[in-house]
């Protein structure tokens, strides 16, 4: 009989992957865990106490103000992610498939240029676009029409959303679609498919993975943003984050806000590896 002799760990591999875990762990884990432990603690004469109690978590989660600000939060995410999904289609299809190599890539580098500058930024110029003597009601006015009450309304927010979603969509989307053999769709077009059909047939099964990475990364974006409910949305009705701000100004009430943080939290793990496992998961003929 052959005895197994014991595996010697690898120090080399675990001092490299030593500073991606002491990373997590600082500034992921560790948070995560206090801040859990935060949802139980009191708060008497505007100081936080330490305990074991379930009342915050009681509280916002027996109250109709959450569920309101926790399904419309949920409805906007979903709301902007088909949105930005689809409309970036078109353009990644065209940059992946139609464009050359060298448009493409001017292409790239032209939706990453938005990222240079800062969100609040590019939100505070949505201010002036919307308003109601902004750039968009003064040319209406010139046709005859508005102006529109285009600021502080879901309609605000959802271009705030599109403005951080929409051009990560479309990067992502062309990444995935670039990678598809070109002779798949050749060979679907001879076959005698149409575009429509292809697209749907050919294009999209091979590119889910991409497709649903990048709703994925939509959704998160647009489930924790703060700025476009806020500056864009005029907080009527407030999403979430903006009622994590709104009950920890209340009367120092951080345990509660955090019970509305853990449940933001949990939702985004939900969806995140209910889509990545729909991502992965293989066809069955």
């Amino acid at each position: 009989m052959t005895s197994k002799t014991p595996t010697r760990p690898d120090y080399y591999a675990i001092a490299w992957r030593l500073p991606l875990i002491v990373w997590q762990g600082l500034f992921f884990i560790g948070p995560l865990v206090f801040m859990v432990a935060m949802s139980f603690f009191l708060v008497k004469n505007y100081r936080m106490e330490i305990a074991f109690q379930f009342a915050n978590w009681e509280r916002m989660l027996t109250r109709g103000f959450f569920w309101d600000a926790y399904f419309f939060t949920l409805w906007m995410a979903l709301l902007a992610t088909i949105v930005a999904s689809l409309l970036a289609f078109p353009a990644s299809y065209f940059l992946a498939f139609k464009a050359s190599e060298s448009t493409r890539r001017w292409a790239i580098f032209f939706l990453i240029i938005p990222f240079f500058t800062s969100y609040l930024v590019r939100i505070f110029a949505w201010q002036v676009i919307l308003a109601q003597q902004g750039v968009i009601n003064a040319g209406l006015s010139f046709l005859g029409l508005g102006p529109y009450q285009m600021l502080n309304t879901t309609l605000g927010t959802m271009v705030g959303y599109l403005t951080l979603c929409l051009p990560l969509a479309v990067i992502l989307q062309t990444f995935a679609l670039a990678n598809i053999d070109k002779r798949l769709v050749e060979a679907a077009h001879n076959l005698g498919c149409g575009r429509l059909r292809t697209i749907f047939t050919v294009v999209v099964p091979l590119a889910k993975t991409g497709l649903v990475v990048a709703a994925v990364f939509c959704f998160i974006l647009s489930f924790g943003d703060f700025v476009a409910p806020y500056y864009l949305g005029g907080s009527k009705p407030p999403t979430l984050s903006i009622m994590i701000v709104d009950t920890s100004k209340s009367g120092q009430q951080w345990p509660r806000a955090a019970v509305v943080a853990i449940m933001m939290i949990l939702t985004l793990l939900i969806v995140a590896f209910t889509a990545i496992a729909f991502a992965y998961r293989k066809r069955v003929r």
